[in-house]
């Protein structure tokens, strides 16, 4: 598979685009291949880019000031993953992303997005369509938190990432939504008997 193929068929879906701006995008996006346990980005480092994944499975997490990981998401097939508050604000990391699969990603910096937007405007109308739906997101997580029985937001997790859990360790998982493997073992069981 060549790159056009990759990144204008996979991240690009239904964009249609002239062979000039397809070399122009092309010539913006860095492949990586990632073994499982890779450090894609750590804690304290300056944030320059932003990963499109392509195939397996990464994790962003935070370290609270007692050392317990905090799972703050999962990225698979065809989402992005960065620490996006040091992204967008040139602040510090204050998370990690770790590879939990082996993956194949895209990597492309805020300078190269930034001319992208100029350059080609269905750009900038993309991302701002796929950030609009990530904050969103978030917020939806952040009030099933706050307002979620534990096995609701299990089931949330499910059909937010399924078949995920065959990749992810359940201490991960755990950590993601904020209970112990004990509980979540738990409400496994519960589900399980229905």
């Amino acid at each position: 598979m060549n790159i056009q193929e990759s990144i204008i068929s996979d991240i690009f879906k239904d964009i249609s685009f002239s062979q000039e701006e397809i070399v122009k995008i092309e010539n913006k996006f860095e492949k990586l291949v990632l073994k499982k346990k890779d450090v894609l980005l750590k804690t304290g480092n300056t944030v320059r880019h932003q990963y499109y994944i392509s195939s397996g499975c990464l994790r962003t997490y935070f370290v609270d000031n007692s050392g317990k990981e905090h799972t703050v998401q999962f990225a698979i097939k065809d989402w992005w993953i960065s620490d996006y508050t040091a992204f967008f604000t040139t602040s510090k990391a204050v998370m990690t992303i770790d590879c939990i699969q082996d993956a194949s990603v895209y990597k492309v910096s805020k300078m190269d997005m930034e001319s992208l937007y100029i350059e080609i405007p269905q750009v900038e109308t993309f991302f701002r369509k796929k950030m609009e739906f990530a904050f969103a997101s978030f917020q939806k997580r952040i009030i099933g938190n706050l307002s979620q029985s534990t096995k609701d937001k299990y089931t949330s997790f499910i059909n937010t990432y399924p078949n995920i859990e065959q990749s992810v360790k359940n201490y991960h998982i755990a950590s993601y939504l904020g209970v112990t493997t004990e509980t979540l073992s738990r409400i496994r069981k519960e589900i399980s008997q229905k």
